[in-house]
């Protein structure tokens, strides 16, 4: 019996009973689904290509394990996103009843978050920690560099950005902190004692202050199973078979957790795609999902090929590209949907000329019937399309951008939010920081010393009251010192009480944001929206927790709106921010070397392939019309130069070409009728008569 009172079968003691759902798997799944769904003990590694329907198998996987026996609580299914964690519970819940809610499933950080409050006193982590965003974690890194006296030299000290990105790569993939330094950052190499001071530094800094970062998330879960075998049994014993949703995105330190929740079985089943591996930048590794098969030996491999998004035409050319990537496991999507018209390859002069050949044929494409919301404009980094949106903005097209800055990010929305985290937790200096500079007249070295104060007063919140403050910022302070005492004198049991919290913060801050800002209204509408969110939680510590485990992107995020909204807007978006999404068109534009693939990425071969994998993924997101956009020329002031002659991406070679149909736009400033091109071979060697023109081989 567990320590929550749940009796655990032994799995050779379960009773394996026939389809408790009464569906007839066969007749809704596809042999290689149903094969992958049906599944029994043991490794399970789903090779799941583009549009084949992986969810669906994951889905039925779930329901089949609960039909043979295996109780749904001793089941856990991670993922990538909250969302994605709701849909797939929320489909097994139409698939097989309530059954299905009691299955755990949730991303990798909300389960470590889970189980740390859970084990981690035991391990002497307090139950009450609380969880920093990525942003607090470098703003308590520059109070480490300060405090420790670094960049106040006349050489320049790497940044607080620098430090954590070091710091959390270092984390998640396990390679050695000097390794990094020296791969990413050469011209710090001589600093390297000093970011290993540093580290120790802030990593006592985060103990002290009952603070825990995105990364230590992770990574205590790891050590929750390594460091204590009574602990990881406890851990480990909690779950009978274990999900994993994007495998291809998981890094060293998820895999790693992945072995040590398996330490008692081997019924790990994990979903991805090697084709669509393209996170490295966050760590992630394709090592990961190749190298499956040998560290749980004895794996299962089912490979799920056929899509059923795309047209045959537009498989041809995504195939044809891929083929040419170097380890993969091999597989080549195929579908029975009806021939269509062929990729386009479209050249275009310049940027212009390719902005608007792309505004017009979208115009073609929305008059035919297809919503702009069913049509995306991919590119490979977010600025790539400021022409484009200057030129939507005339046209009065609308549209929204994907990639861009988080809604958390927003200096306004973490203002508000410092306000409730020194309420959850007053040791939180990060916090204290950020309300201090708020104040007129307070700068870095006020706000250090106000924070020495308090430390040296054990973080005593009555501390700060008798903080005397310089006097430009006495009556801000004031105020400041009595909103908190309001919201702590608060009434514990109130079902708005994190809503009604920030509806007090905003007595204060708004007037700050009128004075700092000269369009507020958005920023005041940000914050609207903020308090709507809370409203959906039932305290303050589910709130904050929630936020910086999965920080929306927008407001919407916890808003509840639908990807179905009625506004029509036609999206943009980086290519990294539309996997796992799809559109009836899409156009991918600026497709020439130096852009796509990005510059940065050709000094190393395993760049350069996951740039490949990177433009698969956006040309398998079209379902009926694809267009690649290239422009000859380019003003590129991100590429050095004020004007350059480009070349067409290089993974975009004779092979791919001969897939697609070839359109040459018009010469005239107008957008042009397209001049269609058809792939034939030569009719004559020109390069061959020169030859003999002069006696040469």
């Amino acid at each position: 019996m567990t320590d929550d009172g749940r009796t655990v079968i032994p799995l050779h003691e379960r009773v394996v009973s026939p389809a408790a759902s009464g569906r007839d798997f066969a007749a809704e799944l596809n042999p290689d689904q149903l094969a992958a769904a049906t599944h029994g003990d043991g490794p399970l590694l789903i090779v799941a290509g583009a549009g084949s329907g992986k969810t669906r198998t994951l889905v039925y996987r779930v329901a089949h394990l609960v039909d043979r026996g295996v109780r749904p609580e001793r089941i856990l299914l991670l993922t990538f996103t909250r969302r994605a964690a709701h849909e797939m519970l929320s489909r097994a819940e139409r698939l097989i009843g309530s059954a299905s809610r009691n299955v755990h499933g949730g991303t990798f950080h909300a389960t470590a978050h889970r189980l740390l409050r859970r084990f981690g006193p035991a391990a002497g982590l307090p139950r009450d920690f609380s969880i920093m965003d990525q942003g607090d974690s470098a703003d308590l890194m520059q109070i480490s560099r300060a405090a420790l006296g670094f960049g106040a030299g006349a050489k320049r000290f790497p940044k607080k950005e620098t430090l954590h990105h070091v710091y959390s790569r270092h984390v998640n993939t396990g390679i050695a902190m000097e390794d990094i330094v020296r791969d990413e950052y050469p011209r710090f190499i001589e600093y390297i004692p000093d970011f290993t001071r540093l580290y120790a530094d802030y990593t006592l800094r985060k103990q002290e202050r009952n603070l825990v970062d995105y990364d230590d998330l992770l990574l205590l879960w790891a050590m929750l199973l390594e460091a204590s075998p009574e602990l990881a049994s406890d851990i480990a014993g909690l779950y009978d078979h274990i999900l994993v949703d994007e495998y291809q995105d998981t890094n060293a330190l998820q895999a790693r957790i992945l072995r040590g929740m398996a330490r008692m079985h081997s019924n790990v089943t994990v979903v991805g795609d090697d084709a669509q591996s393209i996170y490295s930048f966050r760590g992630a590794t394709i090592r990961n999902i190749l190298d499956f098969p040998a560290q749980f030996p004895g794996t299962r491999v089912v490979t799920l090929d056929r899509n059923y998004r795309s047209t045959p035409q537009i498989l041809g050319t995504s195939n044809t590209l891929i083929a040419h990537a170097g380890e993969r496991f091999a597989k080549t999507l195929w579908t029975d949907r009806a021939a269509a018209e062929r990729p386009l390859l479209v050249t275009a002069r310049d940027e212009p000329q390719q902005t608007r050949y792309v505004v017009d044929r979208i115009l073609e494409l929305h008059e035919e019937g297809i919503a702009l919301r069913s049509i995306a404009v991919l590119f490979r980094a977010g600025y790539m399309s400021a022409d484009l949106e200057i030129e939507l903005a005339n046209r009065k097209i609308p549209f929204e951008k994907w990639g861009g800055i988080k809604f958390l990010e927003a200096a306004h929305v973490k203002d508000v939010l410092a306000f409730l985290r020194v309420l959850e937790n007053p040791r939180d200096e990060v916090s204290w920081y950020r309300l201090l500079l708020l104040l007129p007249g307070i700068g870095e070295a006020t706000a250090r010393s106000a924070m020495e104060a308090l430390a040296a007063a054990a973080w005593d919140s009555a501390a700060f009251g008798g903080f005397v403050p310089p006097p430009r910022a006495r009556a801000a302070h004031a105020s400041l010192v009595a909103l908190l005492g309001t919201l702590r004198s608060a009434p514990e049991a109130d079902d708005a009480r994190v809503a009604r919290e920030i509806g007090h913060v905003r007595t204060m801050y708004d007037a700050m944001v009128r004075d700092r800002y000269d369009r507020p209204e958005p920023r005041l509408a940000d914050l609207d929206q903020l308090q709507t969110i809370a409203a959906g939680f039932p305290d303050r510590t589910t709130f904050l927790s929630a936020l910086a485990l999965e920080p929306p992107s927008a407001t919407q995020d916890f808003a509840g709106a639908s990807a179905d909204s009625e506004d029509d807007a036609l999206v943009l978006s980086t290519v990294h921010s539309a996997k796992g999404k799809e559109w009836d068109a899409v156009f991918v534009i600026s497709a020439v070397d130096g852009l796509f693939p990005s510059t940065r990425a050709l000094g190393s071969d395993e760049d350069t392939e996951e740039e490949r994998r990177l433009m698969y993924v956006a040309m398998t997101r079209a379902r009926d019309h694809l267009s690649v956009v290239h422009p000859l020329n380019s003003y590129g002031s991100q590429r050095g130069a004020d004007y350059s002659l480009t070349q067409l991406s290089r993974f975009v070679d004779p092979e791919v070409r001969a897939t697609m149909q070839h359109v040459a736009l018009g010469s005239d400033d107008r957008a042009a009728e397209p001049v269609l091109v058809e792939q034939r071979g030569p009719v004559v060697d020109l390069r061959a008569l020169l030859r003999g023109r002069f006696g040469a081989v």
